[in-house]
């Protein structure tokens, strides 16, 4: 280990004032609903599981679209070798989601917030063989302390785009003293690789993005034949992980078509259930919720729950991407294509560039405006769903090489 850059010295220096505030801070969260009651206290270096015998990979991902990225990694990894797996995050709804997505030999944990103390008793109960960190979410004294104990660190899917880097290139003695830790930096795509160096990453690669071979997402058979019932007679299409301006886009399209199929709307934060029914009824139209118990039954069924679109994807043949149609720049259009649902997006997909470009290589996802979003939705896209799904089956197993550098680095070849 080397001696820590004046940046990142003065960093770990303010962090050691964390726990001041962070008892206060987590039992606010908790009393909004942001944590979870009986597991809170992970955040605080406090494991609620024990550590499983034998080799243990720890993986990191912010949040819930980027740990499901992990499952394809995790198999990959898994098939040669006899690891167990460990997978953090710090947002809640990635926990519950991936607890009905779990890879065989995983276990999931809250990372803890970023003070001495706190990182260090998490390390020492779970001893990890290998630290693998994804996209974006670094945290300077998790890794440092990582590295101090000889524990080999890969940052693998990283992201960065043109919006991220400007926000951390004044902090750019910090960064590339991080980097300098890592022993395998891969990203998704050549301007993420740009960034990195940019900051002080040596020796970046593009591999491409997790995404593309994580496995499809898990269903309830039991719902799944339920809810086929529920919706015969019924076409059904999906607006997914929406925001504001999907919604007002997609419902002013909607509100036009005759007859209407069924729109879902799976809004990406589940609380803006009545917010979301109050703008469908200023499109004048109708609409029901799941969460509380109402089925579809009227013009427009608001999704609002967590960790049910594996079910959403393959009730409805054709999806609209949410974070399209604003700010938010995209989310993950392989969800969709593994479950055999047509991939139709609006024109911002920043976030996802390198996801998109490839779908649309092979003819198997549709930009569509505002206004050619309505006659798009009355379409037959079938033969473009059967190419998106044989795009994302023909990337399953592609991680191979990856995880075998991974295994090297870390000793469990």
């Amino acid at each position: 280990m080397t001696r820590p850059s004046l940046p990142l010295a003065t960093y770990l220096a303010a962090s050691r004032l964390v726990p001041l505030v962070a008892p206060g801070l987590l039992a606010r969260r908790l009393a909004r609903g942001k944590e979870l009651p009986d597991r809170w206290r992970e955040k605080l270096g406090e494991a609620s599981l024990p550590r499983p015998e034998g080799p243990l990979i720890w993986l990191h991902a912010v949040g819930l679209g980027e740990v499901l990225a992990l499952r394809g990694l995790i198999a990959a990894l898994a098939e040669p070798s006899s690891a167990e797996f460990l997978v953090t995050s710090t947002t809640r709804g990635s926990a519950e989601v991936l607890a009905r997505n779990l890879p065989p030999r995983t276990r999931h944990q809250f990372l803890p917030l970023d003070a001495p103390n706190y990182i260090a008793r998490f390390l020492d109960h779970w001893r990890p063989d290998l630290s693998i960190w994804a996209e974006q979410d670094i945290w300077p004294g998790a890794v440092h302390q990582s590295d101090a104990r000889g524990i080999p660190l890969a940052l693998v899917n990283a992201r960065m785009n043109a919006e991220a880097y400007a926000r951390r290139r004044r902090w750019r003695g910090l960064y590339a003293d991080l980097f300098g830790k890592f022993r395998l930096i891969t990203a998704q795509d050549e301007a993420t690789a740009r960034n990195l160096q940019a900051l002080g990453a040596k020796g970046v690669t593009v591999a491409g993005s997790l995404k593309a071979a994580a496995p499809p997402l898990a269903v309830d058979p039991r719902a799944l034949a339920s809810m086929r019932e529920a919706l015969v007679g019924r076409r059904p299409v999906l607006l997914a992980s929406s925001h504001h301006e999907d919604e007002f886009v997609t419902l002013s399209a909607f509100r036009t078509l005759q007859p209407k199929p069924l729109l879902i709307i799976a809004p990406r934060d589940p609380s803006r259930g009545a917010e979301i029914a109050a703008r469908v009824a200023e499109h004048q139209m109708t609409a029901t919720r799941r969460s509380l118990g109402q089925g579809p039954t009227a013009d427009v069924w608001i999704a609002d729950t967590l960790g049910e679109m594996g079910l959403w994807y393959r009730l409805c043949p054709v999806s609209v991407i949410g974070g399209t149609f604003g700010a938010t720049e995209g989310h993950n259009p392989w969800e969709p294509a593994a479950l055999g649902s047509a991939v139709l997006h609006g024109p911002r997909t920043a976030n996802f560039a390198a996801d998109f470009q490839a779908l649309h290589e092979a003819a198997a996802a549709r930009l569509v405006m505002p206004d050619s979003l309505s006659p798009a939705l009355e379409e037959d896209h079938s033969a473009m769903a059967a190419r998106s799904q044989a795009v994302s089956d023909a990337a399953q197993g592609s991680l191979a090489p990856l995880a075998a550098q991974l295994l090297a680095l870390g000793g469990l070849a």
